[in-house]
């Protein structure tokens, strides 16, 4: 053996016991700033996007306060005196012509219907609001009212299916599922997309669907998950009688392994799903009760809200949004429900805006105070708005669906707060200036996400599929 060999055979044995040691130190050190790094092949590490901001983010996560059932842009933000003028008139013919008309149809008469309750200018800027809602009137100077809005469906169930995938195809993946499959989610511990719906007393509510936030043909795990904010949050939350943590934490590692076997054989994505999911459930056992235990809050706290806790509420789920905002989760969604008033709009309007104005405003401000408000983003909007022309169901008058021009406010992160932008003609029929597309919705909300609307894509049946389709274009005027 020459001294040569000897030599080299020394020099590897010496940098190999190097190397491990200093490798062995690292991974110390990691354990020690990052438990979780070691938490062995069980516990994968959570879906990080598919892909890296193409634009500078503004905001983190978004925030969506649906308004089920279409609120009347003229009853909430969108004052019309020309209706004041024109009330019991015969509605014009130019502007309904050839339109469509969800329930109107069988009506002999047409007739204007003034804005039933007062507006009055809130904040620096003078935005014109219903006085239904002070609160959310206090906060004028952080909201962005578009009057401009426009969709492409005229009945409840395509416009919210619209209004959350930009198709009225059924089956197409939600926003929520759009987003959180590009760019992940910063929660370890709970899913990247929650939802969470109310309802107050009154009228029955307005039907949605667990499709409306579903993930389409996207992978399964990216679809929403509705947390009920009354009883258990999630169905088989708790362990069976017996089982401990260490029993159920060796039968996720077990069958995990076996669907990890399968997986390398057939490479079907859903798998991997199934494995992150068990892994997610597992994580949501001890999670999600400290979630929902509202009763941790200050006491002036769930005063602003105005709410004792987990009731089941709209001001119990803005709550719980601010809480699942400050863990990491990407796009949370409060579905509040009973906004359809085809008749006793009168009677029902104030009732159901005193449920959503106070805990709306405290969710705006509380977000402020924390310092979250910037990197935030609120939406607040229905599927659609209401008709100028009166329906005259049962005696009691109401206004029916209307999909051309209607309005929804944003807040937050990267967006000129104290302004209204676009508008309806003079009797709120036609969106006319700075027209917002839902596509344009869409594509302002990825943006400030700091994604291009054009290139967040998805193959599937031979064709790459986006949310905004073929349409869309960034709402420039609004952004800060």
């Amino acid at each position: 053996m020459s001294d040569v060999g000897a030599a080299d055979r020394l020099r590897s044995r010496r940098a190999f016991l190097g190397g491990a040691a200093s490798g062995l130190g690292s991974l110390a050190l990691a354990s020690l700033l990052q438990p979780s790094l070691l938490a062995g092949p069980s516990a994968p590490a959570p879906w990080a996007g598919a892909l890296t901001p193409q634009l500078p983010p503004r905001i983190r996560r978004v925030i969506w306060l649906c308004m089920a059932g279409g609120p009347s842009h003229l009853e909430t933000f969108d004052f019309k005196p020309k209706l004041v003028e024109m009330h019991g008139s015969p509605m014009p013919e130019s502007f309904m012509k050839g339109q469509p008309i969800a329930q109107l149809q069988d009506q002999k008469e047409f007739n204007c219907m003034r804005p039933l309750f007062p507006f009055r200018r809130f904040g620096k800027g003078g935005t014109e609001i219903s006085t239904l809602f002070p609160h959310i009137g206090s906060i004028a100077d952080d909201i962005c009212v578009i009057r401009s809005m426009k969709t492409e469906a005229i009945n409840h169930d395509p416009a919210h299916t619209f209004m959350n995938t930009g198709t009225t195809i059924s089956g197409r993946p939600s926003m929520g599922s759009w987003v959180t499959y590009g760019l992940g989610s910063e929660a370890s511990d709970l899913p990247g997309f929650v939802v969470l719906t109310s309802t107050g007393p009154g009228r029955p509510p307005q039907p949605i669907h667990s499709r409306h936030w579903g993930a389409g043909f996207l992978p399964s795990r990216f679809q929403g998950v509705h947390l009920r904010s009354q009883g258990d949050p999630v169905m088989y939350l708790s362990r069976p009688a017996g089982v401990g943590e260490g029993d159920q934490r060796d039968v996720v590692d077990a069958v995990n392994a076996l669907n990890r076997s399968h997986e390398r054989l057939v490479e079907d994505p859903e798998i991997a799903t199934r494995i992150s999911q068990y892994e997610m459930a597992f994580a949501m056992q001890a999670s999600v009760p400290e979630l929902m235990r509202l009763s941790n809050e200050p006491r002036h706290v769930l005063d602003m809200y105005g709410t004792e806790g987990a009731d089941g509420s709209y001001a119990a789920n803005c709550l719980l949004a601010r809480r699942l905002a400050e863990r990491g989760v990407r796009f949370i969604q409060l579905y509040h429900r009973d906004w359809d008033h085809h008749d006793g709009l009168e009677g029902y309007l104030p009732g159901k805006a005193k449920e959503v104005d106070q805990p709306t405003a405290a969710l705006i401000r509380d977000l402020k105070s924390r310092g979250m408000l910037d990197d935030t983003l609120v939406v607040w909007g229905g599927e659609f708005g209401r008709t100028p022309m009166a329906q005259t169901n049962k005696g009691r008058p109401g206004r029916d669906h209307h999909m051309k021009g209607f309005s929804m406010w944003l807040a937050g992160g990267g967006i000129r707060g104290g302004i209204t932008h676009g508008a309806t003609d003079e009797l709120g029929y036609n969106a006319v200036e700075d027209v917002v597309h839902v596509h344009d919705l869409h594509a302002t909300m990825l943006h400030l996400l700091g994604v291009d609307h054009k290139r967040l894509t998805y193959k599937f049946q031979g064709r790459d599929f986006r949310l905004t389709d073929v349409h869309g274009k960034v709402v420039t005027k609004i952004l800060a």
